[in-house]
């Protein structure tokens, strides 16, 4: 999985060299897509998560053999052997060959075959380990084919705007403005001061700010637990706590970037938990993006993925340590 995102990132790179003008949304649209595979356990081709059966595996390595070394037909026509002979096996071998199809190095990617293989195994496996991740990449390749629509009709319009530019020369310089405008949608954002005394998080808002003797420093888009309504109650409810706290240490390296500690459970959560006779849990941090998928940058937020923590990009978070010290109060609202 390392590997191949390292792969698909370099891919990025050169197609938004190549191709400027529509490169961001593409980049955008696949890397949401990566991510989000990424979470859900990393299902790529040699790192699936069912063992297989002792009569299959050697078909399933050498089928894996040949997608790394980017044979991808070789590779779906082994797995369709494998698909015919070892039934048993079929959700597996579908599934693989549906990442094969739907993978950007191949180039005879075919969407829709991808779409087939995943919906099979919706239909046919209904028990199957792989029927959640299949649904999870039917959606997002439907919303990949969708978004392919909105970038070419966008890549249609910077054509036309080029075409004027070309042929109505009193009127180069506000066309130029207009198309630099469509393609690039720069942001100037003044560096903040600091430091912060006070950092409010408005959960419902996903929005975290920062404030400065009642001055808004800046604020950041978030993302929160994967259960995110509700106040934290005990350990491993992946819910983000709501309270009054302060940050009382700092992890210069951990496997999210960076992180700053919040002094989560207060008083009053200890009182729950033990009413409730659960323990009140801990480890609740604002942190970085996981290790490895730092490239996804404000993608991340599209999903509410930590363990209750709140999570910005690395960036990100490496500006709000600069600008955050210690004994710094933080507010988490509903």
């Amino acid at each position: 999985m390392k590997v191949l995102s390292m792969l698909l990132h370099r891919l990025s790179v050169a197609y938004r060299q190549s191709f400027p003008h529509v490169a961001r949304a593409a980049s955008r649209r696949l890397q949401l897509l990566l991510f989000c595979v990424g979470l859900a356990g990393g299902v790529l081709p040699g790192c699936t998560h069912l063992k297989s059966g002792y009569q299959s595996k050697a078909a399933f390595e050498e089928a894996d053999r040949d997608f790394g070394q980017g044979k991808f037909s070789n590779s779906v026509q082994k797995y369709e052997q494998v698909l015919l002979k070892y039934p048993k096996e079929g959700d597996r071998a579908l599934f693989e060959m549906g990442v094969v199809y739907s993978h950007p190095r191949n180039e005879q990617k075919d969407y829709q075959k991808a779409l087939e293989c995943y919906s099979r195994i919706v239909a046919d496996y209904p028990g199957s380990a792989y029927r959640q991740d299949s649904e999870m990449m039917i959606f997002y390749i439907n919303n990949v084919i969708f978004k392919d629509g909105l970038i070419a009709s966008q890549q249609a319009l910077i054509e036309r705007l080029r075409e004027d530019v070309r042929s109505r020369g009193e009127e180069i310089g506000t066309l130029q403005k207009k198309i630099k405008e469509l393609e690039e949608k720069i942001t100037v954002i003044s560096a903040p001061k600091g430091p912060a005394d006070k950092i409010v998080v408005e959960k419902s808002a996903r929005r975290m700010t920062l404030f400065s003797n009642g001055a808004v420093l800046k604020s950041y888009k978030i993302a929160l637990g994967g259960n995110p309504v509700g106040a934290k109650e005990m350990q491993g409810d992946n819910k983000t706590p709501e309270g009054t706290y302060t940050i009382d240490s700092r992890k210069k390296s951990s496997q999210y970037h960076l992180s700053l500690h919040i002094s989560y459970p207060n008083e009053e959560d200890k009182k729950r938990a033990k009413q409730l006779g659960v323990s009140p849990g801990g480890d609740i941090m604002i942190h970085g993006i996981k290790s490895g998928f730092s490239w996804v940058g404000n993608l991340h937020t599209e999903i509410d993925w930590t363990k209750g923590c709140i999570a910005v990009t690395d960036e990100e978070i490496e500006e709000i340590d600069r600008l955050v010290p210690n004994g710094t109060v933080v507010e988490i609202r509903p």
